[in-house]
Formats: C-alpha cells, structure tokens, sequence
C-alpha cells in the first residue's frame, strides 16, 4: 500500500518506495523493546514529522547536510547492517543478539566457530553470483540469478540433511483459525488499530512517559534517515535525468505514506536508490510505474508465497551484504580520507563512530552541529581587518596625524565580530580618529552590532572619532532593524569613504 501511495502523493518522478536495509538498524532495537505495536506506532509518529517539516517547507534544508556528515552515518549503518548479517550468512544458532554494537560483535565472535557449513556454502555462492554476473553485461538483475541459484543450492542441501535455514522455516505466523502458516503469508493485509496489532507471544504495549519519549525519539531517527535517504535518491534521480523534483512534495508523500501504511500493518518506508534507478533505467516517465511496481508486488505476494519460502536465510544475509557495501560508498569515504581537510574528516569520523557504537539521531545532530561550528570558524577566520591608510587609489587625500583608515573583509557575524574589533581595539590605541571602511562586509549579526558598539564605548572613553563608512545593504539594514543612532560627535555615519575622508579635521599636521 505504501509503495503505492507514495509515488501518487510524492514529489519525484522515478522513485520507487518501500522497506530498506538501511532502517534496520532503527527498527530492530524498537520491536525488540516495544513489540510490533511499537514499531508501528513510531512509524506513524515518523510519518507526522515528515508531514509537519513538508508543511514547514523543509525539504530544501537537506541539501545543507555536508557530505562528510551523510557519509558518516551511511557508512556507519552499512557497518552495522553487514554485522547483522553474520548469525544468518554463517547459520550461527543465536536466538537473539545484543542491543549494543560490541556486545553484538563478542557474541557472533564467540559462537563463529560452530558455524554451519551448508549455510556458509549456499551465502558464498550467492555472493560469488552477485560479484560474477554484473560483468556479462545481460539485461537480467544480478539479485534474481542469485536468489534462484541459492533457493536451489539450499533446496538440495536440505534434501541431504544439510540443515540451511529458509524463510519458511524460521518466520511463521498465526492465521485467523488459529492454525500456523510458515514463511510469507498470502492474505490482504487487513486494517487494525496499530496500538493492538501484536506478534505470537508479546505483551500489550503499555503506554507511559518513558515508552512515549523513546518511540518518539526513534520516531524522529526514522523520519530524518527517511527524509534524507528519500530526498538524495531524488536528486541522484535529478542527475540521471535532468529533470528537477519537488523536495517538499516528496517529504509530504513519504509522510502521508508512513501515517496510513501501519494501520494496515506496513512498517516505515523510504525511496530506494536502487529500486528508483532500474526504474529509470527501465524507461520509466511518470510516477505511474513505481505505482506499477507496488501492485506486481502484491500479486506476487499472494501468489508465490510459497514459493518464496523456499529462499535461504544466508542467500538474503548475502544480498544484505551487498546492499551494505553498496550503501557504504567506500571509494567517496576513501577520496574524502585522502584529499579533504582535516576538519572534514574530523567530522565523518564522528558520525560514523556514533552511528555505529551509539545512535543514528546522535550521530546526524552531532555532526551536523560539528560541521556548522568547524564551517563558522572557516568564515570567520576569513574575516580580516586591513590598514588602507596609504593605499593611493582609495585614500585620494592626505590624512591628518594620528588617523587611521581599516578595511573589514568578510561577514561580521557573531563569530568574527568580537575577534575583528578586538583587534581595531588594539590598533586604534592612541590614535585620534578612524576611519572604519565597510565596503567589504556583506553581512553583519546582531552579534555584529553588539561588537560594534562595544567598540564604538571603546572609542569614546578614549576620545577617539570614529567614522563608519560605506555600508552594504544587508548590514545598513540590520543596523536600522536594530535602532542603531550614532551621536554625530563621537561615531558618524557616512554613505561613502571618499565623504568621510572630506569630513576629516585638518588641524593637525598632515602625514
């Protein structure tokens, strides 16, 4: 259903939605401490957010994310989902895994070395196919030879005693005569309030003040890697084709998708770069096709069920594995490791450290709040004062004694501001006037003015006239904004340099 919805109500053309590798590292901790209700509550709660920031016309904000940032935490991810594939691509008999990274890690070293043989056989083969058959170049999907060939290979090694785990063997469901079914089901999906929809043997979730800060928590998790992932496939979409998306759009289509979809017991959803590229590829125009796609699946659902529960466990850990590396993007982390400054690889570095040992919403808000601090202190390290005293093109006359003229460069915000008139400062010490040019100062803060006037008390108790002159339009605005009145004794305002310096007094010797 949601795979259907999405594209009718989304904003790209050629996306393709649905359940993603990337979100189990999200999902999994949630049904593990909350059950299926859980899940489906925070996928509704998601879906709300997405609506909320589409109303808010957020979607063009995601392009300000930094590439250091997105690679930290798809990296990461890939890490985790390539480690959540050990137990099944290797058939190790573990009946659950730690919530934590590390104690994943310990528990599948620990039980490696009763690995299962046959499982091992049938996820290497799947492999081997998936990195083999790309390079024959034929118009059938690399993924569809390797599942055949490991439902076979594991249908025969089962047939010997082999013991390979399938889907019809380790998922099975309670249908509605109380009989159990094996595999996938092959029944509608059926409206049912998400609260009271449950798994065999879980609890009925009880809400409090804790149950609803964590799914909410994961709820947020889910719609910012959902907004992200759906709004980078969009635009690599852009890329393909050379048309142009509706951010905005796409996020309230994903929304309106990830509120209706759980009340028919559909988890949350993203588009797929995957999926959305053989799409286009395909020669898909419209959204129309994804809509397409959504009812082929349904139909197979319903009708090869059973032959679906025929696919191995370590042949899908296989395909995992291959979305994981794929997902990765090891040769832009390896460019990026070589070739970027230091603070952007400070900054992937973090992220993908608190993706993998921590949280994915610690991971995004951490490095996005370490990239913005490391962009501020680039910018305003690029904000310069410089003595034009004796430049002969702008100072077309001579200057009394004891009278200076500085140039700022850059923008005089919050984060330059106190640095750039600390040191004037410095330099105005004993002098009896200045001459602030702003010609090169494009932006000026309420931080900015704050400085200013600091600077401007700083001049008065040292009887040191100041002119300000030459504002751009964004700073002469902020300034109005914030009532700014120099006295017209101590600090006076003029339009250009060239009529500051006429007003300069002539009293003193000239230099």
């Amino acid at each position: 259903m949601l795979c259907f919805i999405i594209p009718l109500t989304g904003g790209s053309r050629y996306s393709v939605s649905g359940p993603t590798a990337a979100f189990v590292v999200i999902l999994y901790p949630i049904v593990q401490q909350y059950g299926l209700s859980g899940l489906l509550i925070a996928s509704i709660l998601s879906g709300l957010i997405l609506i909320v920031m589409a109303l808010l016309r957020l979607g063009r904000y995601i392009q300000y994310i930094p590439e250091p940032v997105t690679l930290g935490f798809t990296g990461g991810i890939a890490v985790v989902i390539a480690v959540l594939q050990v137990k099944d691509f290797f058939g190790l008999e573990i009946t659950s895994l730690p919530e934590h990274f590390v104690g994943k890690v310990g528990v599948l070293v620990q039980m490696l070395p009763d690995f299962s043989f046959p499982s091992f056989i049938v996820g290497s083969t799947t492999l081997a196919i998936m990195f083999i058959w790309p390079k024959l170049k034929t118009v059938v999907p690399a993924h569809l030879i390797a599942i055949i060939a490991a439902s076979v290979l594991a249908y025969v090694l089962n047939s010997q005693g082999g013991n390979v785990s399938t889907i019809g063997s380790t998922f099975s469901f309670t249908l509605a005569d109380g009989s159990l079914g094996h595999g996938i089901p092959s029944i509608l999906p059926s409206f049912e309030w998400p609260w009271l929809r449950a798994q065999p043997n879980e609890d009925v979730l009880v809400f409090s003040w804790d149950v609803a800060t964590d799914l909410l928590s994961a709820a947020f998790a889910i719609a910012m890697l959902g907004a992200i992932e759906s709004l980078l496939c969009a635009v690599v979409l852009d890329g393909m084709s050379g048309t142009k998306h509706s951010a905005n759009s796409e996020l309230l289509g994903q929304g309106i998708g990830n509120v209706i979809t759980p009340f028919f017991g559909g988890v949350t959803s993203t588009a797929a770069i995957a999926r959305s590229a053989a799409n286009f590829k395909a020669g898909a125009v419209t959204p129309i096709s994804a809509m397409i796609h959504a009812v082929v699946i349904l139909i197979s659902l319903l009708s090869l069920s059973t032959v679906l529960s025929y696919i191995p466990m370590s042949g899908m850990a296989s395909l995992l594995l291959v979305v994981a590396w794929n997902m990765s993007e090891a040769p832009k982390i390896i460019h990026l490791l070589k070739k970027s400054p230091p603070n952007e690889i400070a900054v992937f570095i973090t992220c993908f450290f608190l993706t993998v040992f921590f949280d994915m919403v610690i991971a995004i808000v951490a490095g996005i709040v370490l990239a913005s601090l490391l962009f501020m202190k680039q910018i305003a390290e690029m904000t310069k004062v410089h003595d034009i005293t004796n430049h002969q093109q702008l100072i077309t006359v001579p200057l009394p004694k004891k009278w200076k003229v500085y140039k700022i460069n850059g923008p005089l915000f919050f984060a330059a501001a106190d640095t750039v008139f600390g040191e004037l400062s410095h330099l105005c010490n004993k002098k009896n006037g200045v001459v602030l040019y702003f010609d090169g100062v494009s932006i000026l803060d309420s931080g900015g003015v704050a400085a200013l006037y600091k600077f401007i008390d700083k001049c008065k108790s040292t009887q040191t006239t100041l002119f300000l002159a030459d504002f751009q339009f964004q700073p002469l605005r902020t300034l109005a904004k914030a009532k700014f009145s120099p006295d017209g004794k101590h600090c006076i305002v003029f339009s250009t340099l060239a009529s500051a310096l006429r007003e300069i007094p002539r009293d003193d010797t000239t230099s």
